[in-house]
């Protein structure tokens, strides 16, 4: 059983994601709407902590093997500003990297955009674990390669002072987006006769016989074009509701918001969440070969 500290845990992904191989410690992040989303699904709050601010006796003092993380991508994303680890939000990472070379754990996995490749952040935690003599894998993994019809391309990478299998990678065929919507529409997600017309052209279109669809992001809410998919009926062109985002995501069932997540709050916490179904077959990578 892997005993784990979930870093910038948001509604708690990697704690789905890491299932009954074990269980979360400790989660930490700064969002009071993250922190509420989190303790209504898992029943405890995350610690309300700038992870910079962390000692190395406070984080020792968890007994955690495991180190589960996804850190901000907005330094790495496409639609970023590219800065790296200049970029101010790079800031608990470094401090991570600090950690992982004082009192580095037994596994570490880690979750963000493609662009974090290549990327200055990438080979500060190539040294780090190197120098901690561990053995990583690194992946290219989608939604779509296990069966779900959302495009959401991550790099994976996971690391452990035991070698790691490398299964082959999945390839279940998606379904189709019917499969994840709501049983009954809400009326209020259809855009207005104007919305249509103005943003219509530029829109990444689907139905619910797609079995594919474009990447949600946290501003889907607000934002028309580039923010997500947009599926059209016979009633018109709608945006998906925060509970079809959810489904596609590879949240159970039982997850909830609070009542008091606004719908565009909510649309922002799952545009920052983790593919459960590629985060859950990367944990798994770490059972002993």
């Amino acid at each position: 059983m892997l005993n784990a500290i979930e870093f910038f845990s948001g509604i708690g992904g990697w704690r789905y994601a890491l299932g009954d191989q074990g269980k979360v410690v400790r989660a930490y992040d700064i969002s009071p709407a993250a922190n509420d989303t989190y303790a209504h699904n898992h029943g405890d709050r995350p610690w309300d902590r700038e992870i910079a601010s962390l000692d190395p006796s406070q984080v020792q003092a968890l007994k955690a093997d495991t180190w589960l993380m996804s850190p901000p991508c907005q330094p790495f994303c496409r639609m970023g500003n590219h800065r790296g680890l200049e970029d101010l939000r790079s800031k608990a990472f470094l401090h991570l990297m600090d950690l992982l070379r004082l009192i580095p754990p037994e596994h570490l996995v880690l979750e963000n955009v493609i662009g974090f490749l290549g990327s200055d952040a990438h080979e500060l935690l190539a040294e780090r674990l190197r120098a901690s003599g561990m053995h990583w894998r690194e992946y290219q993994l989608c939604p779509t390669q296990f069966g779900i019809p959302n495009l959401r391309p991550r790099v994976y990478l996971v690391a452990s002072r035991h070698p790691i299998a490398d299964p082959p990678l999945p390839e279940m065929p998606p379904l189709p987006l019917a499969a994840f919507l709501d049983p009954q529409e809400d009326e209020s997600l259809y855009l207005r006769h104007e919305e249509s017309a103005k943003h219509g052209p530029g829109l990444a279109l689907v139905n619910p016989e797609s079995r594919t669809s474009a990447c949600f992001i946290g501003g889907y809410g607000k934002r028309f074009v580039g923010s997500g998919p947009f599926l059209r009926t016979p009633q018109g062109i709608r945006r998906f509701s925060p509970e079809e985002v959810a489904r596609l995501l590879g949240l159970p069932r039982e997850f909830r918001f609070p009542d008091s997540i606004s719908r565009t709050k909510r649309y922002k916490l799952l545009g920052n969440g983790l593919s459960i179904p590629v985060a859950r077959w990367v944990t798994t990578l770490l059972s002993p070969c």
